[in-house]
């Protein structure tokens, strides 16, 4: 088994376990295991096939940023047990996540060429063509569903409603657009643009904490910088680094995530396609050669390593 699809352990003190679209997280009282499985999701849909070193570079990756921001905001992770899995203080989740933009460029792009202008309660400027960057990062947050789609959301409904209390949804504002600022000029250093990307957070006792993973591919979209400005002239599509390319073969090939719609055949060779720019990703940005861990059976692998890690921990 060289990939990770399932992740149904039973581990030592495990209280619950959950299911997210490519994570599982498992429920240990006051702590959280959360482990990064290979599936790989597109319009809020599960693909059928996963794919190879995924969920390790997406691991890792949040593993090195997450560390690198921790004196913006305190964050969940208390220690990473193996390639694959992260552990640390389990956090009452806000519901809304952050979504930080600082380009027009993918679903903002979609809206705006549709010809809205008002995204998530933000205007945006007349005049604007794909992938310009915007006159100042904006936040666009979304509600986090558990099952189907995120929908796009207002801070004005995110207050009124009652979601995040206003002296809170501030905290998050402001940690965010903190933790972009951060995060562009870790990619900078790497001949990268931060283009957008997401964050959510959680608190334990009225203290607020940074969880989940940030600046991967899955939450992040990049640019290479030292094409960027000649592409936008000459209206060519941008090199870049995120999942956009998956949902662009989507797209190709008719699925957009509607009823009805099929999603196209993942052949191994694409898979291996996918898994290739997942680890450019995680090589570009991090600046350092991807290890493959050992995966001739990942699952025991990961058995093994958080087994022992529990056992040490007690």
């Amino acid at each position: 088994m060289n990939v990770l699809k399932e992740s149904n352990f039973k581990f030592n003190g495990q209280l619950g376990h959950y299911k997210g679209k490519v994570r599982d997280v498992f429920d240990f009282g006051d702590r959280v295991l959360m482990i990064a499985s290979d599936r790989i999701s597109a319009f809020d849909v599960i693909l059928p096939e996963a794919i190879p070193c995924k969920g390790q570079v997406l691991n890792q990756i949040a593993e090195k940023f997450l560390k690198a921001t921790a004196d913006i905001v305190p964050n969940w992770l208390e220690a990473v047990p193996d390639p694959n899995c992260s552990y640390g203080l389990k956090c009452e989740t806000f519901p809304v996540e952050m979504v930080v933009r600082a380009y027009l460029v993918g679903h903002a792009w979609r809206v705006y060429k549709a010809g809205g202008r008002i995204l998530c309660g933000v205007t945006l400027p007349e005049g604007l063509k794909e992938n310009d960057r915007l006159p100042t990062p904006i936040i666009t947050p979304t509600t986090k569903a558990k099952e189907g789609h995120d929908e796009d959301i207002s801070r004005e409904d995110i207050i009124a409603k009652g979601i995040v209390k206003e002296e809170k949804y501030r905290i998050l504002e402001e940690k965010a657009l903190q933790l972009f600022q951060r995060g562009t000029e870790i990619a900078a250093q790497r001949g990268l643009i931060l283009v957008d990307t997401k964050y959510e957070f959680g608190e334990i006792d009225d203290k607020i904490y940074l969880i989940d993973e940030i600046h991967t591919p899955d939450s992040s979209r990049y640019f290479y910088s030292d094409v960027y400005e000649e592409n936008l002239e000459k209206n060519l599509p941008q090199k870049q680094l995120s999942k956009e390319f998956v949902r662009e073969w989507l797209i190709e090939n008719g699925f957009q995530g509607k009823d009805g719609q099929k999603v196209p055949e993942m052949t191994a060779e694409k898979c291996s396609e996918i898994s290739q720019r997942y680890i450019e990703l995680y090589e570009k940005v991090t600046g350092e050669s991807f290890v493959p861990a050992n995966n001739v059976d990942i699952y025991a692998r990961i058995e093994k390593n958080i087994t022992a890690f529990l056992a040490h921990k007690s």
